[in-house]
């Protein structure tokens, strides 16, 4: 067939369908025939997946015969897998093809795993862990021998994270075995498009390659759940849980709802007061997130597809690309942080072109308000977050030699090349390079006297790892997604639920009650991994909660608020806001973007020193120490620091001199280093980043199956190496992998950077008011729900201080 005919026969079968193609499908599909790789945009819920399944099935039709793997399809999540299979299933049937297709991930079987290999399907989407464990088996050069293209689906999220690292690697070497391989990605829109394409395809692509973006406008439209009365609703640390009377009414409107929640415990927390409020619900609403067994995910996804139930409270788990055409709303609760993360949960509903999505923003306190007109305008705008990705992370480096060393084994030239040519490792030198081998063959400089640490040898020049064990231990090992330890729930009588962490389990005692997959359950025991519970009647307990909750606020969110606070818009979230707005104008001011407010007033606690850059916890904890720490060269002084996204907080029992502290400068940007160093635990927190790249690059080894190491001493196991490192080889590149990633990550000393040099533009506004203001209270109160300030109920004292503040 000729490209023109190919084409044809595609847009036949989308009319056989009843759908006609876009003008990107179009490009695309001439592109992939052509022989091209690329990256290609697209909204969601517009045919991304059929973009590039159709040609590369028509590729496959094209041969004489068709063997082995001819495409690999990547995809961030495990939910996702199951509908790029239907997809593929329904061309294959409908052109009466005898393709095979078939998921590769954590959940599929041992004997399904097996078939795969003696018979490898002609398409296999899978993971990108799933996928090293497949260079990792002997032979692999056979298995991947006929792929003719490899399609990463959602690059956006694999970008920023090291999982994005795994697939740049990986492809490197797919690249070294087919030499004329296609590598295509599917991104939403992101900031850096140009910069995620060049990272896909490598410093050296194999194939020309083109960039695609869609003419469609996907329309969004959003609604912000307003509260009856401002002044009644919570500024800080709550759930929304308040709002719930106005939630049910959505949900019962609806044909089906998913309602997003930014944490696993938010999301059963919500669940079970849904219950609580519309028992008329039960049987008609279902949860969903990653902690959740396997067979409960897939039942309420199949549900949720088929249009069998009316709302799903969920997490990230169902993120992205889950095909839900039933959903028509989609609840969002508390604010996502990220203007990406919103549109992409937005496009839930909807999703089908030219559909419109619907989207309702759920506020968990007032000043959230503020953020949903913000993420209102940035759709408007089309303002969306950059994704920085990784380079040079060893650990992963290190994982992925270690994978070729327990497969075939490696020549360290060949591999060195294709390292080389990936972005995340174009910088790396021989000396680096030659670290890395010398650190998994003899273990490095201070590592050389323990067995355990010689992994690797060289026989002929070729380097492999030649002990089982050893093998058997990587195998296990493989992946960069690092958490706490998970511990496998139970009823007594059999019957898995799924899972939660060891550190919540920890504080139980037998007895105990706690609410998990919808269920009251009591504890029993824990037995080996094993959290044994039976049902409970009692209406009250415990939620789990999940590490890593708090998800920092994007820079292009902090730039949107920094725009939108000062903003007299006529919008229903500002005229909710007005009474609060108000009061904050009376005592101080409403900042512009080309200023910078800093508040100073004493209470019955003491002196409060009140900034607000508006650049979201993260940075917010990183500039609290600098400045606490150049304040104290100024006069001896103790602070306690308080934050959160939108300004942070310093309590001292001494008065200060404002005008002093800002004539000396304190928001400099000279010897920024040199000061974070001093002002934070640099050390601690370097160490607790070093916990998870000594478990990636296999230096820390989490345990077998039913056998898994305990929390502590993988703590206790990573922080002995640290301390080694640290005092005899302060070169490790481990060790200043930490250090950095502590810098960028933890405290993003870049944007903290960025932030200073803004505050030095601005106009500095210092103003004493009378009392704390609508904008200092939820950071006061975040710090006091953190702290025993005294016998005095919580929620009585925050009552006090509002009264207070309107008084």
């Amino acid at each position: 067939m000729t490209l023109v005919e190919q084409i044809d026969k595609a847009n036949q079968w989308f009319n056989s369908n009843q759908w006609k193609s876009f003008p990107f499908q179009e490009k695309t599909w001439a592109a992939f025939l052509s022989g091209q790789s690329g990256l290609l945009n697209a909204p969601t819920g517009s045919g991304k997946t059929y973009a590039l399944m159709i040609p590369a099935i028509i590729e496959m039709m094209k041969a004489n015969k068709v063997k082995g793997l001819q495409v690999i399809w990547i995809a961030p999540i495990r939910a996702l897998t199951k509908e790029i299979k239907l997809s593929a299933d329904k061309l294959i049937r409908d052109w009466n093809l005898d393709f095979t297709v078939a998921i590769r991930i954590g959940d599929t079987s041992a004997a399904e795993r097996q078939t795969q290999k003696k018979n490898p399907p002609n398409i296999l989407i899978t993971t990108p862990e799933s996928w090293h464990i497949l260079i990792g088996q002997k032979g692999y050069h056979k298995y991947f021998q006929n792929l003719k293209a490899v399609v990463v689906d959602e690059w956006h999220e694999l970008l920023g994270s090291k999982r994005g690292v795994q697939v740049e690697l990986a492809l490197s070497r797919m690249k070294g075995i087919c030499p004329k391989l296609k590598v295509w990605g599917i991104s939403a829109t992101i900031g850096n498009l140009e910069e995620a394409m060049a990272v896909l395809q490598g410093v050296l692509p194999n194939q020309e390659h083109v960039f695609i973006k869609s003419n469609i406008e996907k329309k969004i439209q959003v609604e912000s759940v307003l509260p009856e009365d401002i002044e009644k609703y919570p500024w800080a640390g709550h759930l929304g849980i308040m709002m719930i009377d106005k939630v049910i009414p959505i949900i019962n409107q609806s044909g089906s709802t998913l309602i997003f929640t930014n944490t696993r415990s938010f999301c059963e927390i919500w669940y079970q007061k849904l219950l609580d409020r519309a028992p008329e619900l039960a049987g008609q609403i279902a949860m969903h997130h990653g902690s959740l067994s396997k067979n409960l995910r897939h039942w309420v996804e199949d549900a949720l597809h088929e249009g069998q139930l009316k709302a799903v409270v969920c997490t990230s788990s169902l993120d992205l690309g889950v095909d839900f055409r039933p959903v028509d709303a989609v609840i969002q609760i508390g604010s996502p942080k990220g203007v990406a993360r919103f549109i992409q949960r937005a496009g839930r509903s909807g999703h089908q072109p030219g559909a419109t999505s619907k989207i309702y923003f759920v506020p968990t306190h007032a000043l959230e308000l503020v953020e949903a007109a913000a993420l209102q305008k940035a759709i408007e705008t089309k303002v969306v977050e950059a994704r920085i990705p990784f380079i040079r992370s060893f650990d992963v480096l290190l994982q992925y030699l270690m994978t070729l060393a327990i497969s075939d084994g490696f020549d360290e030239q060949t591999i060195y090349d294709e390292v080389t040519s990936t972005y995340a490792f174009e910088s790396v030198s021989r000396e680096e390079w030659h670290w890395c081998l010398d650190f998994l063959v003899n273990g490095g400089k201070k590592m050389d006297v323990y067995d355990e640490f010689h992994k690797m040898v060289i026989e002929d020049g070729v380097y492999k790892v030649t002990n089982r064990r050893v093998a058997q231990r990587h195998r296990l090992s493989i992946g960069t997604i690092v958490s706490d330890q998970m511990l496998q729930v139970k009823f007594v009588s059999g019957g898995r639920i799924g899972t939660v962490e060891e550190y919540f389990i920890s504080k139980l005692q037998p007895g105990d009650v706690f609410w998990f997959s919808g269920r009251a359950l009591e504890f029993v025991r824990l037995k080996g991994l094993v959290v044994q519970v039976r049902r409970s009647k009692r209406k009250t307990g415990k939620v789990p909660s999940f590490q890593g909750g708090r998800m920092p606020l994007s820079s292009q969110m902090s730039k949107l608020l920094r725009e939108t606070m000062h903003s007299d818009g006529d919008s229903p979230e500002y005229e909710t806001l007005q009474p609060l707005l108000k009061i904050q104008r009376e005592l101080s001011i409403i900042p512009s973007a080309a200023e910078f407010l800093i508040e100073y007033f004493q209470s019955r606690e003491g002196y409060h020193l009140v900034l607000y850059p508006f650049e979201g916890r993260f940075v917010h904890e990183g500039l609290g120490a600098i400045i606490a720490y150049r304040i104290s060269l100024l006069q001896p002084i103790t602070f306690s620091i308080a934050m959160n996204d939108y300004g942070l907080e310093l309590l001292s029992e001494d008065p200060l001199d404002i005008q002093a502290i800002l004539d000396n400068n304190i928001f400099s940007t000279d010897y920024l280093k040199e000061d974070i160093q001093a002002s934070v635990n640099a050390n601690e927190m370097a160490r607790r980043r070093f916990r998870d790249i000594a478990s990636i690059s296999g230096m820390v080894f989490q345990g077998f199956p039913g056998k898994i190491k305990k929390e502590r001493h993988m703590q206790a196991s990573s922080g002995l190496l640290f301390n080694v490192f640290y005092d005899y080889d302060p070169t490790n590149l481990l060790l200043r992998q930490a250090y950095e990633e502590a810098m960028d990550q933890q405290l993003e000393e870049g944007r903290l950077r960025e932030a200073l040099k803004r505050i030095n533009q601005q106009n500095i506004i210092v103003k004493y008011p009378s009392k704390m203001t609508p904008f200092a209270f939820p950071i006061i109160v975040d710090r006091l729900s953190r702290s025993q300030v005294s016998s005095e109920k919580l929620e009585d004292r925050v009552k006090k201080m509002q009264l207070d503040m309107k008084s």
